[in-house]
């Protein structure tokens, strides 16, 4: 039997086919791979599983994660992300389709949107029917000038994810929640947050490969988008200790994940006692 950081039994991840990963704080920490990484995606793929990442990083496009990724010696293509950005390109045709969205973000972001055929424009402007902020690291003293002047608006305002922090090097940076929190002080408006913990990503990234909850986990390092994401889909977490939760936030939180351990090669030492899941 193998248990996790609490004691609980988590020899139902050796049934496990479909692995949907969260990636900073995750897998890696800026440009640094976590320990057993490699090899914890090459024993999914021995077993016949499948691994996806599903980000609320909207700051890169899904072909920048991919060069990312297969520089740290991960295999990996488009088919195998699913990103916020994604979701809020999702989102946006189904509830604003055609009309023109004024966006905070970084380059690639704008890109990405625009070459989904959406009508974006990058700073002030009388056109913009919704306003979207992502996570920008590319932000201005600008840029912030112009989100607050079309927070004036009566228009949609919604934002690619709540996560408050992005972990880095030497500890964290501010990310999108935490750029609205700014927002929120300085006009009083809040968005409607796309991204995790909303079961969207994960239900499509299910559904498209064809597993079942049962067979599907959610691993993260944040309790309010990770593990929250992986509840609200009704399938089983693991919050891994190498991002931003801790044992304290566990212990003493109203979310609770299904199983924690201290990074995702606890996880490998168990999909490695077990056969192929083909």
């Amino acid at each position: 039997m193998y248990r996790d950081y609490f004691g609980r039994n988590a020899d139902s991840l050796k049934d496990k086919k479909l692995f949907l990963l969260d990636m900073d704080g995750t897998i890696y920490e800026e440009d640094r791979l976590f320990d057993g990484v490699l090899d914890f995606f090459r024993k999914i793929r021995e077993r016949g599983g499948r691994y996806v990442f599903i980000t609320n990083n909207s700051s890169r496009s899904v072909e920048d994660y991919v060069a990312k990724v297969n520089r740290m010696g991960i295999a990996a293509d488009k088919n195998d992300f699913f990103t916020s950005a994604q979701a809020t390109i999702l989102y946006l045709e189904e509830h604003h389709h055609g009309k023109c969205i004024y966006c905070q973000g970084t380059k690639s972001l704008i890109k990405e949107l625009r070459d989904a055929g959406l009508d974006v424009v990058a700073e002030y402007s009388d056109r913009a029917e919704v306003i979207l902020v992502g996570y920008d690291t590319e932000l201005t003293t600008q840029k912030m000038h112009d989100t607050c002047r079309m927070l004036k608006k009566d228009i949609p305002y919604i934002a690619t994810n709540p996560d408050y922090v992005c972990p880095v090097s030497f500890g964290f940076v501010p990310d999108c929640g935490s750029f609205c929190m700014m927002y929120e002080n300085a006009t009083g408006r809040r968005p409607v947050f796309i991204g995790k913990p909303e079961p969207t990503m994960i239900d499509f990234v299910r559904e498209k490969y064809g597993c079942s909850k049962e067979e599907t986990v959610v691993i993260g390092d944040r309790l309010y988008t990770d593990i929250a994401s992986g509840i609200n889909a009704k399938v089983d977490s693991v919050c891994v200790l190498t991002g931003e939760a801790t044992v304290e936030d566990i212990r003493n939180g109203e979310i609770k994940p299904a199983y924690t351990f201290d990074s995702v090669k606890d996880v490998l030492r168990i999909i490695s006692s077990t056969p192929s899941c083909q």
